[in-house]
């Protein structure tokens, strides 16, 4: 309630909400923020802005859009344009989506002129574009609309915004699910279940708490890790992070029965072995893991230029891999959770990486330790390629529904 009516008051000119996953806190706030901007204003500019624009109209529009309708609301999308036109009410205002993935984004907010901005999931945005979003609402009588998951606590807009709230005249509003009223119980439990560590402090308690020891602090090699499964799989693919002077790391990956077991590996240490290999060679390599199997695709680091041609060249249909290792660490904690990914105890070096893969914890970003990693950079790189082609429970923003 305090969402849909803070800004009937003059006491604050942003509001931000923060706290655990599913909790209500974007529904909520979209829903507020079109009513605060079809009472206020007419023939005026708003910002809406997610980490990218697909993610905006999955995470925010997909469930608000219809439910502004069933309000009354007319709203029309210029899909070409990122625009939303909606009136209601004998006026009419103009809704632009932008999209705050790098450095970069800032400069295509820059020069527009809004009279509120909601920033969906702000966290995963950087500073530049959310101050630049900020500034550009000039107009008499602009809010500024703010949520987000948790972070760690050196995160730039936890010092900068959520300690200094009352400096910036905004109001703080914490999160959890139980303050959700359309989330029944035993999806609350299994969100529960599904998370451990960091990202149970996180996405279930709401706390912005660091990351620290062992990024899959959940998975136990003796318990988790099994044989390779009997009988036929019904697909088969590849993951690879590439290496010439740091490691290579192949995972061989089978289907069965809606689960993906890491069957087999190719794992090659140049400095160790004292030469390294060419892409031809790995390629070779690739081919020899497969054994004649028909692999659906292969996942490739995108950086691998030069062997992703070599094996285009060869006949194999690559995907380059998502390489965000946020988002990536996120999906593959909860499909190893939910075992919808399971490693093979024949995969020596990918187990003996589990247990090495740590965080960083000198840095102020949460970053894994840069070593131990190159069977965990493709682990992650699958993962989010199963995610990516089927409907999937992950704690990542990216995934609440579809447009």
């Amino acid at each position: 309630m305090r969402v849909l009516t803070w800004w009937r008051s003059d006491r604050w000119d942003a509001v931000l909400c923060d706290g655990a996953i599913r909790s209500g806190k974007t529904f909520s706030m979209g829903l507020s923020f079109f009513l605060w901007a079809q009472a206020v204003f007419d023939g005026r500019q708003f910002g809406l802005c997610g980490k990218t624009i697909s993610s905006l109209r999955r995470n925010l529009l997909a469930e608000l859009v219809p439910y502004l309708r069933r309000l009354g609301m007319d709203v029309r999308e210029k899909r070409g344009e990122n625009l939303l036109i909606v009136r209601f009410g004998g006026r009419e205002n103009r809704f632009l989506l932008f999209g705050g993935r790098d450095e970069s984004s800032a400069a295509l907010i820059q020069g527009s002129t809004l009279a509120g901005v909601l920033l969906d999931e702000a966290a995963l945005m950087p500073r530049s574009f959310v101050e630049q979003a900020a500034a550009r609402c000039s107009v008499n009588g602009s809010r500024i609309w703010v949520n987000c998951n948790p972070e760690g606590p050196q995160h730039w807009l936890y010092q900068e915004w959520i300690l200094k709230a009352k400096e910036r005249r905004a109001l703080h509003l914490h999160f959890t699910m139980e303050d959700n009223p359309a989330l029944p119980e035993q999806i609350r439990e299994r969100y529960r279940r599904s998370c451990s560590g960091v990202f149970y402090q996180r996405f279930v308690l709401g706390e912005w708490t660091a990351a620290q020891g062992r990024v899959y602090d959940f998975f136990d090699t003796e318990r988790d890790a099994v044989e390779v499964p009997e009988g036929a799989f019904q697909e088969w693919r590849v993951s690879v992070d590439y290496g010439t002077v740091n490691p290579a790391s192949f995972g061989l990956w089978g289907l069965r029965d809606g689960v993906w077991y890491r069957v087999e590996e190719f794992y090659y240490d140049s400095k160790k072995m004292g030469r390294q290999r060419t892409d031809e060679e790995y390629a070779d390599d690739l081919d020899r893991l497969a054994a004649g199997r028909r692999l659906q695709r292969v996942i490739v680091d995108p950086s691998a230029a030069s062997f992703i041609q070599v094996l285009q060249r060869r006949g194999f249909a690559v995907v380059k891999a998502d390489n965000d290792v946020a988002d990536g660490i996120r999906v593959t904690a909860d499909l190893l959770r939910r075992k919808r990914l399971v490693i093979c105890k024949s995969c020596r070096d990918c187990l003996r990486e589990m247990d090495l893969y740590c965080w960083d914890e000198r840095g102020e970003r949460d970053a894994p330790r840069k070593r131990d990693d190159h069977s965990m950079d493709e682990l992650r790189y699958f993962a989010m390629d199963v995610l990516s082609g089927a409907e999937a429970f992950a704690v990542v923003s990216v995934e609440r529904g579809t447009w």
